[in-house]
């Protein structure tokens, strides 16, 4: 076959170090939107960037050129540098070392954007730390909870 295709659906979620509450009302638009920029610019077009005040979520249609370690790779670094610029209350903003990643069907693409969208909502409910888990019990991740957290 002399063309390389993919269509491969993403769903990326990483949190702040020690999941600290450090992504405010005031800059979490400009956030998203710089992610997906960083997505765009790695050849993974974003479809959707949301999240929380501890977390972030990113469904993404991944590029078949770059490995997926670089991208997170690449959004924390990125966005950590950006947001200390940002203001004097990020001078210690920082993500966690893991993150998951989770595969989506095409026919789960809108569900997914929703469930992003609705961060705010979802959290009056539970934590990141149960929405996490939930996620890795959902797709059936091995894990050991001792080196989850960090």
């Amino acid at each position: 076959m002399p063309q390389s295709l993919s269509k491969v659906y993403a769903h990326i979620v990483f949190s702040t170090k020690h999941r600290q509450n450090m992504i405010d009302k005031s800059i979490e638009v400009e956030l998203y939107n710089y992610i997906g920029g960083i997505c765009k610019q790695s050849g993974s077009a974003p479809i959707m960037v949301g999240g929380h005040k501890n977390h972030v979520h990113i469904l993404c249609l991944l590029s078949r050129k770059v490995p997926v370690m670089k991208l997170v790779q690449e959004i924390k670094q990125s966005s950590s540098k950006w947001m200390k610029t940002r203001a004097a209350r990020y001078a210690n903003f920082y993500w966690q070392d893991g993150y998951g990643i989770f595969s989506v069907s095409q026919s789960h693409v809108d569900r997914v954007t929703r469930y992003i969208q609705n961060q705010e909502l979802h959290h009056r409910k539970r934590d990141f730390k149960k929405e996490y888990l939930t996620l890795l019990k959902r797709y059936n991740v091995d894990y050991d909870e001792q080196y989850l957290w960090g």
